[in-house]
C-alpha cells in the first residue's frame, strides 16, 4: 500500500492556509495535521493542543538540544517548530501528513523528506493581505507592517514550491488544494518503486 504522502502549505498569515487545511481534513480520510509548537502567547480563541502547542522558551530550547524537532525557526521574535516523533508515526500508518509552516519550515521539512509536495498560498497583492490582517483585529499596525515585510521576503522563495495558489476566491482555492492532495498517492513519495520493475521482470523472457 502506498503511503498517503506529505503536503506542506506555506504563505503569509491571512492568506487562508488555515481554511484550506481544515478543508483537507474534512475531505481527505486519514489526514494527520501537524500541530506546531511555539513560544508565542495564544491569541483569543486559540486552544493549546488544537491550534498550537504553547510552551516556554526554556522548554523549546531544551527540545532543540534533544533533537525533538523536524524543523524549527525564530519568527517575529518567537520560536516555532514541528515535533518529529508524531510525523514518523503518521507516515508509518499511511496517513496524509499535512503541514502549515513558514518558508524556513518548508525548507527544513524538504531537507528531511524531499518527496514531500508543497504549496505556497498567497493573496493577489499586498493590499488584499493588509486588509485581511486589519479585519482580524488581532495585530497592531506595527505588527501588520512587520508581517507584510516578512511576506515580501518569503515570496522570494516561491520558485522552491511545487504549487502556487492565489487565494482570490476561496471555493476555487479549496478545489485546487483538494486536487493536489488527492494526487499525492500517485506520486513517487519516498518508496522504492524499483520493486515494481522487479516483479514485472521476474517471469518475463527478454
Amino acid at each position: 500500500m502506498q503511503k498517503g504522502g506529505m503536503l506542506i502549505l506555506s504563505g503569509p498569515s491571512g492568506s487562508g492556509k488555515s481554511t484550506l487545511c481544515k478543508h483537507l481534513q474534512e475531505n481527505i480520510p486519514h489526514t494527520y495535521f501537524s500541530i506546531s509548537t511555539t513560544t508565542r502567547s495564544p491569541r483569543d480563541g486559540e486552544i493549546d493542543g488544537e491550534h498550537y502547542y504553547f510552551v516556554s522558551q526554556e522548554k523549546f530550547l531544551e527540545d532543540i538540544k534533544e533533537g525533538r524537532f523536524l524543523e524549527w525557526a525564530e519568527v517575529h521574535k518567537n520560536y516555532y517548530g514541528t515535533a518529529l516523533a508524531p510525523i514518523q508515526e503518521a507516515l508509518e500508518s499511511n496517513q496524509l501528513v499535512l503541514f502549515d509552516v513558514d518558508v524556513q519550515g518548508h525548507q527544513g521539512i524538504k531537507k528531511h523528506y524531499p518527496f514531500a509536495r508543497s504549496v505556497f498560498v498567497s493573496t493577489k497583492n499586498q493590499q488584499v493581505l493588509k486588509e485581511r490582517l486589519e479585519f482580524r483585529q488581532t495585530d497592531s499596525q506595527e505588527t501588520i507592517e512587520l508581517r507584510l515585510m516578512h511576506t515580501y521576503r518569503e515570496m522570494q522563495h516561491i520558485s522552491e514550491f511545487d504549487y502556487l495558489i492565489i487565494n482570490d476566491e476561496i471555493e476555487r482555492a479549496k478545489e485546487a488544494i483538494l486536487c493536489i492532495a488527492k494526487s499525492l498517492p500517485y506520486t513517487q513519495n519516498g518508496e522504492d518503486w524499483s520493486s515494481l520493475c522487479e516483479r514485472w521482470l521476474k517471469n518475463l523472457s527478454v
